[in-house]
Formats: C-alpha cells, sequence, structure tokens
C-alpha cells in the first residue's frame, strides 16, 4: 500500500478511508479565491455502494489499496451461487447471484471473467464487454414504419429483452453489450 496525498486522487484509485474502501468516481479539483486548493472527490463504497462527496487538501495523504486481480472461468449456477475456477491454481470460487447483479444472465460456460480481490476477498467483478446470443423470439416487422429509425423489442436465449433493427429475426445471432445491455450487431 502507498500513501499518496489528497490532491493526487484521480478517478479509478480504491482508497482507504475513514476505515472502508473507496473507490474515486469522479473529481474536482478547486482553488478558491480564499485559503488552499483542495481536490473534490465523489467516492463509493466497495463492499456496501454507499456514496460520499469528501475534500481532500494537498497536506493530507491517504493509502492507495493495489486491488489483485485474477481471471476466472465459468462453470456454472447452484441454489442461487454462481461458481467460478482460478485459471491458474483450479481452485473454485462461489458468489453469490446478487454479487454479479442484473449481468448474471449474461455468463455462459467456460467464460472468461476477471475478479477483483482484496486481501483474497472478492470484491468486484468485469464480464467481457459484448457476448454474441441467439434471439430467440422477435416481433414481426410493422410495414411502414421507416420514417424513423424504428427498433423492435426481441427475446434473447438467456430471457433479456433488447431493442433491434427491423431486419433482425428469430433464429439469428446478434452481439450483446454487456454494460448497457443494448444491440452491437449481427454476429458473423
Amino acid at each position: 500500500m502507498a500513501k499518496i496525498n489528497g490532491n493526487e486522487i484521480r478517478p479509478g484509485y480504491v482508497i482507504e478511508h475513514d476505515g472502508g474502501l473507496w473507490v474515486a468516481v469522479r473529481t474536482n479539483t478547486v482553488k478558491p479565491g480564499k485559503g488552499g486548493a483542495y481536490n473534490q472527490v465523489e467516492l463509493k463504497n466497495l463492499i456496501n455502494g454507499t456514496k460520499l462527496n469528501e475534500r481532500f487538501r494537498s497536506a493530507e495523504t491517504v493509502e492507495q489499496i493495489r486491488l489483485d486481480l485474477k481471471d476466472f472461468s465459468f462453470l456454472y449456477e447452484q441454489d442461487g451461487a454462481l461458481v467460478f475456477m482460478d485459471t491458474e491454481s483450479y481452485e473454485q470460487l462461489e458468489l453469490q447471484k446478487d454479487f454479479v447483479g442484473d449481468r448474471a444472465a449474461f455468463l455462459q460456460d467456460g467464460m472468461m471473467v476477471t475478479v477483483q480481490l482484496y486481501e483474497e476477498r472478492p470484491i468486484g467483478i468485469s464480464l467481457p464487454d459484448q457476448v454474441t446470443l441467439t434471439i430467440t423470439e422477435a416481433d414481426p416487422v410493422v410495414k411502414g414504419q421507416t420514417a424513423a429509425s424504428s427498433y423492435k423489442p426481441a427475446m434473447l436465449e438467456n430471457g433479456i429483452r433488447v431493442l433491434v433493427p427491423p431486419f433482425i429475426g428469430s433464429g439469428e445471432r446478434i452481439i450483446v453489450d454487456t454494460n448497457e445491455i443494448t444491440y452491437v450487431r449481427r454476429a458473423d
């Protein structure tokens, strides 16, 4: 762990503050006309998700935390828990489904994910930005809806609904953005 000055905090930095782990979401350097400059930082707690706005002067120091990033392979889901395997040691890791959130629907057998660990405890997970899925049902195209870019709802094989262009039909494979849960393009 390294000590950094309060004015060196940047978005994405993980710091220890008030006995908790916080990630800097947004920073703003403020130079008032009277008094010293400070860094206005919006923090998000990595454990419970609460937010906090804090001022850090350049003379204050905080501990910058280095997170370990490990690659895991998704194996299966069992009783509301998702089971992953460490690709180096082959040890298994169980995470609750709500830890991953809505994006758990995009997990596929063998999918590689990156888990953020702090002192061997998982505190975050990142999935691939895009996945390829098959459309199980899509509404038919309504003639005459060409005046504006009209999208129609479609159901994916994992049960998620997305909006797709009118030329996409049932049974086609598309690429979906897992962060925004939106259609990207047709799969090759």
